[in-house]
């Protein structure tokens, strides 16, 4: 990583801030007033601030193309703001920024404009940006400056809360509730003091599309009680990851034996036979993806392209800051970008986001759903506890591994050295080996 934490962390209440005040100078233009058009109250716009660290840490090593530079912080920027504003939509039942009647935009969440301006903000946050902020932030005492992150860090936070609150507020409000219990009504008092209603009227200013007819949503939510997972709900998405992640374990190895003639491990994790990469790639393209599902092949094959490409470069990266270690690498394949991703292998994504969303959804969302409630419901929960302690056990398997092959001395669980003898002996070198063939340390 070009920079440290600490100065990351800099950049993002920095490019928070500045988001901050572009935005509210826009609205200041067309409406002829000031508005604050953050979703905190506090003067920061954090989607600008996530959107500038995501470029600093993911894109670095594309600053000597400036064509995959641009292309590069367009798509990551495009899917960070689809993905915000479809979680702040699925969490509110809002759409907080709406783009339908801008050309060329997808499901009102983003769109061509504003995608091409975030490759364009990709290129100066590289190239000028953050250079000139690492030694103006260099220039704050180190003590200072951390003490002054932790306060914003608190500030921010509490902000947050507190709108959230707001917002919860406002839904009641609409819903017009003439019943709550007796823990709800101490909580509706807390919401009714004046920084709520000050808050709540913000809000409201800020953001005109936060209407009642959203509330739709909940009725529909109330309504799919009786069918476990319907739609595009949350325990659909648990659902497909697993069925994705072991499908897609099961389809990369046996292309690797018919290709290679050998049967070797495509796991991401200690135990079972389970791709994160391929269920986190189900359940997201479904998500992306789900109110465009009848749409035109051509139409999914585009998406899929630009999404899975985006997606398998971002994984790559990150696997490699936390692990030190590549899974895949593509610099034998023409047209590939810095051996993490290659055109072919992006096609494969635009033709498997076809055959998903056309084939094997609508079959998979069938049985899914012929699940009762209660069992649906305790099987994924004892399924995301399961991975989650996976996860863990296969990040410090994968740690541990590094700090034997580099032979570090003082490495992480060096203070606890029963965790050490732990992972030596369940997980030694040849375990580690054949559970992760293709794996590369880097420096």
């Amino acid at each position: 990583m070009v920079f440290s934490f600490y100065e990351i962390c800099w950049f993002f209440f920095i490019y928070s801030f500045a988001g901050w005040c572009g935005e509210v100078a826009l609205a200041a233009v067309r409406r002829k007033k000031f508005i604050n058009r953050g979703v905190v109250n506090s003067p920061l716009c954090p989607i600008y601030g996530v959107g500038a660290v995501a470029f600093t840490v993911f894109l670095p090593e594309l600053k000597g193309n400036l064509f995959f530079l641009f292309l590069g912080g367009m798509i990551l920027a495009s899917f960070l703001e689809f993905a915000t504003g479809a979680l702040l939509e699925k969490a509110f039942h809002r759409k907080w920024w709406d783009y339908s009647g801008i050309c060329f935009n997808f499901e009102g969440f983003i769109c061509l404009r504003y995608s091409l301006l975030w490759g364009l903000l990709a290129v100066l946050v590289i190239w000028f940006a953050n250079p000139f902020l690492a030694s103006l932030t260099a220039l704050i005492p180190r003590l200072a400056g951390i003490i002054l992150l932790w306060a914003l860090s608190v500030i921010l936070v509490l902000d947050a809360a507190g709108t959230a609150l707001a917002i919860r507020g406002m839904q009641k409000k609409m819903e017009q509730l003439s019943q709550v219990t007796e823990g709800m009504a101490e909580l509706s008092r807390v919401l009714e003091n004046a920084i709520t209603r000050r808050i709540t009227r913000r809000m409201e200013a800020a953001f005109p599309t936060l209407d009642a007819k959203s509330l739709k949503g909940k009725e529909r939510a109330a309504a799919s009680e009786t069918v476990f997972a319907r739609g595009c709900s949350a325990y659909k998405l648990i659902s497909l990851f697993f069925l994705g992640a072991f499908l897609g374990d099961l389809t990369e190895t046996v292309f690797c034996l018919i290709t290679t003639g050998r049967l070797m491990s495509r796991s991401s994790v200690v135990y079972g036979p389970f791709s994160i990469v391929w269920g986190l790639g189900c359940a997201l393209l479904t998500a992306v993806l789900y109110r465009g599902r009848n749409r035109s092949d051509s139409y999914l094959f585009a998406a899929g392209t630009l999404l899975g490409g985006a997606y398998e470069y971002i994984c790559s990266v990150f696997t490699e800051l936390v692990f030190g270690t590549v899974f895949w690498d593509y610099s034998g394949f023409r047209f590939n970008l810095g051996g993490r991703i290659n055109l072919l292998y992006c096609f494969f994504w635009g033709i498997a986001s076809v055959v998903w969303m056309k084939l094997l959804y609508p079959r998979l969302s069938g049985l899914i759903e012929r699940l009762p409630v209660r069992t649906g419901k305790l099987v994924c929960n004892v399924m995301v506890v399961f991975m989650i302690w996976n996860c863990v056990i296969s990040a410090m398997a994968l740690t541990r591994y590094e700090e034997r092959q580099r032979g570090t001395a003082d490495g992480v669980f060096s203070g606890a050295p029963a965790v050490e003898t732990f992972l030596d002996g369940h997980f030694g070198d040849e375990r580690m080996e054949r559970i992760y063939p293709n794996a590369k340390l880097v420096e």
